[in-house]
């Protein structure tokens, strides 16, 4: 066998290994997205979504308050981690040419990387410890610690992205460095940094171990931030090990309406809001 022969017989069977292993993770993928709507799509209905749940044994009831839980959380973490994750990722984009800047960023990646356990054991320690109790404001300080690094570096990278004639612009017509920044660099990123923004939430939406640590459950309406609160993945979790087979069927349907929700919020961030293409 010459030795174009011998090229093309390994160009074919790397095309063939590689098409069969994109063919496995897509199969993957779909095999659990059908399990999950097969075994979910049964168990939705009205009373879901505007029920509190039932005592153990009894059938029926629904997980509305899960649903505004888990809202709750997550619409405060955001509310912590998104302007703490911004502004670390302009001073790193704009300001990062120093030992500093390294060290943040590493700390950032480590961070990036921490099980979400063990943050979950960190703002017990942190929060629940100290008020006494099991709260919203505890999941949401949680679910900020692993919301901050995903936000610091999306915002790094898309404002690194605006083209440095921006900043020239700027800065030749006088405006100082820092208004600079804020009147033409971050309006001309504002889309992508949006995009980062929403799969950070979307990261942060489906997370069980740091809420079981701290907003824990509760199988009523929550209306403070300083009490516990039921959510969508710690009543997956409690509804799937329990012995109730009624249990399990919410289980699935709180499964499915999960998913959804973080799909919709993936599909958004890539349609709704693409990336601003610099020329």
């Amino acid at each position: 066998m010459n030795r174009l022969a011998r090229r093309k017989l390994v160009s074919a069977l790397m095309f063939g290994l590689t098409g069969i292993c994109t063919l496995l993770t897509i199969s993957s993928l779909f095999f659990i997205l059908g399990y999950l709507l097969w075994h979910g799509i049964r168990s939705i209905n009205l009373e879901f979504f505007t029920q509190l749940p039932k005592p153990p044994g009894e059938v029926g009831g629904g997980m509305a308050n899960a649903i505004a839980g888990s809202a709750e959380i997550i619409f405060l973490a955001t509310f912590i981690g998104m302007p703490v994750g911004f502004l670390a990722g302009v001073y790193l984009s704009e300001y990062g040419e120093d030992k500093f800047s390294f060290v943040v960023r590493y700390a950032t990646d480590l961070l990036n990387g921490v099980p979400s356990i063990v943050i979950g054991i960190f703002a017990y320690a942190l929060v629940v410890v100290p008020l006494g109790h099991f709260s919203i404001l505890a999941g949401s300080v949680a679910l900020s610690v692993i919301f901050i690094p995903i936000a610091v570096r999306t915002s790094e990278q898309f404002l690194q992205d605006v083209p440095h004639a921006f900043r020239e612009a700027a800065l030749a017509l006088g405006a100082p460095k820092w208004k600079a920044i804020a009147t033409a660099v971050v309006p001309a990123a504002f889309s992508a940094l949006a995009t980062g923004m929403l799969l950070a939430v979307a990261r942060i939406a489906g997370e069980t171990a740091p809420l079981l640590f701290t907003s824990f459950n509760n199988q009523f309406w929550s209306l403070s931030p300083n009490q516990p609160s039921a959510s969508l993945p710690v009543m997956i979790f409690t509804y799937a090990i329990s012995p109730y087979r009624d249990w399990h069927r919410q289980a699935w349907a709180a499964g499915l309406v999960l998913l959804a929700l973080v799909l919709f919020i993936n599909v958004s961030a890539r349609l709704l809001l693409p990336r601003r293409v610099f020329k």
